[in-house]
């Protein structure tokens, strides 16, 4: 079943190895293929927006995802899951949803669900600044 996919004007998707940018008007696509690692721009994170440790593991899976070697980026992931887990142990559901998906080779899968850990991580944080402020004005 072939995959359609809008872009808008000079948005960017990754097709297999390929970073492919659109010109400066909307385009239609019909992607037909079998296994191959599709991302739009906006699901994309580069070294440089992986800017938390959430945000790192996303990167490490994003890269398994679209390796042709998935297994040369497991000891990554697994050292950053690791600090993460030893940080923050409400994490695991997620992690092993991340780790569930990985292991059964639907990297796809897990990076929905590596989302939903930056989205954690994102409501710790934001509490965490919460508690501050209101130690900070008493």
């Amino acid at each position: 079943m072939a995959l359609k996919v809008e872009l808008k004007p000079n948005e960017r998707i990754i097709i297999g190895s390929c970073v492919i940018t659109n010109t400066d008007q909307r385009a239609r696509l019909l992607i037909d293929g079998d296994k191959i690692p599709i991302l739009r721009e906006k699901d994309i994170l580069t070294p440089a927006t992986a800017n938390t440790p959430a945000k790192l593991v996303y990167l490490a899976v994003q890269l398994m995802y679209i390796s042709p070697n998935p297994e040369a980026n497991h000891g990554t992931y697994f050292n950053l899951v690791r600090d993460i887990v030893t940080a923050a142990p409400s994490a695991w559901p997620i992690i092993e949803g991340i780790n569930n998906s990985i292991m059964s080779g639907d990297l796809y899968h897990a990076l929905k669900e590596a989302r939903k850990l930056i989205a954690y991580e994102k409501k710790l944080l934001d509490h965490n600044q919460s508690v501050q402020r209101k130690r900070s004005a008493a």
